[in-house]
């Protein structure tokens, strides 16, 4: 049709066919629908950004202080062997470089879950070489009277000597650097050479700072309550349950043993035919060992819930089956270690406060 002045008329925004109609607001539906995606893409892509910053910031912010401590280390170490202290003060002198170790080796253990696996390594790596000059400043530095004596002591002597399983035990540990490297704790509390023994100790209401298992054989060990670092060495078919271990847990030497046990980092090296129930913060490592095998931590007492809380080990992580095996280097999985078939498994280990 023509108006007036001849033109046609054309319908400006109302559609001739009700379909028009429902097409235009299926359109404006996905339309809406796309911006919401947008928009929520957009969000998650900053959330993202900032936990990747705040990760960065905390990454960063533990390789200036573990630098830090390493350099004086070092120093402390260079400084020994250039101008070595009074003979009088020069084990108090190691001791404390050895607790300076010992602290870098936990805020490692602290910081080990929010740190990239890789910087993980190159922090224990570093650690393992600072153990090992200490190990051969003590060999240099230490009189060889301590050995000299001992061979010209009579008879009796050595049988005086061998009646004290704390002496004995340390002159074993001195016939091999690389324990006498990861175990520098040996003067603290613990429990040591001891056979068939059921052994239980209770931490509630103590501040107890690193704790020692050492030289047992045929025992089962209950440990109730936490401690801040956990030392294991040299166990022969042995059982050991424990509470939560608020820094680093290490093992080296064992046969034929099941371990319990929480800890924000577990090290172990070492050990064969041997099953672990763990709950642990950082991915467990492993060196050394062949025929562990691995599972979900399985050990209760009154008040352990609290426990795992306050040693910020409330929440099962998962990484008990996240082995990594430091000397296996191949593309390939580890055969060194496995999971432990849900069949074979033992059931939760409980504890009764009395048996402390």
């Amino acid at each position: 049709m023509a108006d007036a002045d001849g033109a046609s008329s054309i319908p400006n925004s109302i559609p001739s066919d009700p379909s028009d109609a429902n097409l235009q607001k299926k359109h404006a539906s996905v339309i809406e629908r796309l911006a919401i995606r947008n928009q929520t893409r957009l969000e998650n892509s900053i959330t993202r950004r900032s936990e990747s910053d705040s990760s960065t910031s905390s990454t960063s912010s533990f390789l200036v202080r573990f630098s830090d401590s390493k350099r004086a280390i070092e120093s402390a170490l260079a400084q020994c062997r250039l101008t070595p202290p009074d003979p009088a003060q020069l084990r108090s002198h190691l001791d404390g470089i050895s607790t300076s170790i010992s602290d870098l080796e936990k805020l490692v253990a602290e910081s080990s879950y929010s740190l990239p696996s890789y910087e993980v390594r190159a922090s224990l790596k570093s650690i393992s070489e600072l153990k090992q000059a200490l190990d051969n400043l003590n060999s240099e530095l230490l009189p060889k009277k301590k050995f000299s004596f001992k061979n010209k002591a009579t008879k009796k002597d050595q049988k005086s000597e061998s009646k004290d399983p704390g002496l004995g035990n340390a002159d074993s540990m001195l016939t091999n650097k690389q324990q006498q490297a990861s175990y520098n704790a040996r003067d603290s509390p613990g429990i040591r050479d001891k056979d068939g023994e059921i052994l239980v100790k209770n931490f509630k209401g103590s501040d107890i700072g690193e704790f020692t298992i050492s030289g047992l054989s045929s025992c089962e060990v209950k440990l109730i309550g936490t401690v801040r670092a956990l030392f294991i060495h040299k166990l022969r078919n042995c059982k050991v349950y424990t509470g939560p271990v608020m820094g680093s847990i290490l093992i080296d030497d064992v046969q034929e043993c099941t371990f319990a046990m929480a800890s924000h980092q577990i090290r172990i090296h070492n050990a064969k035919n041997s099953d672990f129930y763990l709950r642990v913060r950082s991915r467990p490592i492993i060196e050394d060992s062949s025929s562990v095998r691995f599972a979900p931590y399985r050990v209760s007492y009154e008040g352990i819930e609290e426990d795992l809380t306050d040693a910020s080990l409330g929440v099962e992580t998962g990484n008990w089956e996240n082995v990594d095996d430091f000397l296996w280097l191949r593309a390939v999985p580890s055969p060194n270690w496995s999971i432990l078939p849900e069949d074979e498994r033992i059931d939760t280990i409980k504890i009764s406060l009395t048996e402390g």
